[in-house]
């Protein structure tokens, strides 16, 4: 297949690129950053800019991974508008681009917020209740989806990650980087309220594995994607503090506003559909290590 990823010069999408094509498939990719690899194909600048968009979506595509996002909870909350342009309009023009061209397959990155805070354990059939405007824009993203899957054929997944973490995150500034930086430079961290969150964490290889096999032939949509294990912020610094040797003191404040007590999700569809996490919460961290001290034996 040809495949367009848009993204996919970033953290997942390098990952992703590298899964399509190992499955022997023709990347190509758009993102505002160039691709390292000079082999892929590779269309530079804002995917906000219509002119970005249609140079992506060439003649020939058969399908979009749609990884380009704005991701930040707390920052959709400062930049509401934005983030909107960012998640909701840039996706309503590529579904547009598809139709246009005949593109049968879109899957996007999307996430567990759509569904808000979830007493039990998610699932793909809780209603759609974000608390947070990334929530919602990931939400309303899902529903433009499969209002183009009812109208027009389009087949649809959209992957609900759960935090994603591996090696090429060095550059993020989600908890698991910031505990490594912390522990590379001799530092602490701050967490948030008593640290007894829960969240799953799946390792970055596990999603490119999923989105190259659900690109291939997984109905339209929501699948959810994690490890199925949840782990409180305390057992994270527990981890981190095992793999890399270091101290790594944390400093407790108090808690943010839209964070979300407790993710804890069910992955049997994705399972069900030849999917399962393989990479253990000790292996992924010591393998993201190796980013932030690179001397560091795996």
């Amino acid at each position: 297949m040809r495949v367009l990823v848009t993204g996919g010069s970033g953290f997942i999408g390098q990952h992703v690129v590298n899964a399509l094509r190992a499955d022997g498939h023709e990347v190509s990719v758009v993102d505002r950053t160039p691709y390292p690899d000079a082999d892929v194909r590779a269309v530079v600048g804002e995917l906000e800019d219509a002119a970005v968009r249609g140079a992506a979506v060439a003649s020939g595509t058969d399908a979009v991974v749609h990884l380009a996002a704005a991701t930040s909870v707390l920052g959709s909350m400062e930049r509401p508008a934005l983030v909107h342009r960012v998640n909701v309009d840039v996706t309503a023009g590529l579904l547009e681009l598809c139709r246009e061209q005949g593109v049968r397959t879109f899957v996007m990155a999307s996430t567990n917020a759509v569904v808000g805070a979830v007493d039990d354990t998610m699932t793909e059939d809780v209603l759609l209740a974000p608390l947070t405007p990334y929530g919602a824009t990931k939400a309303a993203a899902e529903m433009l989806m499969s209002g183009y899957a009812g109208a027009y054929g389009l087949r649809t997944p959209s992957l609900r990650l759960t935090n994603v973490y591996g090696p090429g995150m060095h550059h993020k500034d989600s908890f698991i980087p910031r505990l490594l930086r912390a522990a590379a430079a001799g530092g602490g961290v701050q967490v948030y309220g008593d640290g007894r969150q829960r969240r799953d964490l799946v390792h970055v290889t596990d999603v490119a594995r999923a989105f190259a096999k659900s690109v291939v032939d997984w109905p339209s949509g929501p699948v959810i994607i994690g490890s199925g294990r949840s782990h409180t912020v305390l057992d994270l610094i527990a981890a981190v503090r095992e793999a890399t040797g270091c101290p790594i003191p944390a400093e407790h404040v108090s808690a943010r506003a839209g964070e979300m007590p407790a993710v804890v999700v069910d992955v049997t569809t994705a399972r069900s559909r030849g999917w399962e996490p393989q990479v253990s919460l000790s292996q992924g961290v010591r393998s993201a290590w190796a980013d932030f001290a690179p001397s560091v034996a795996l």
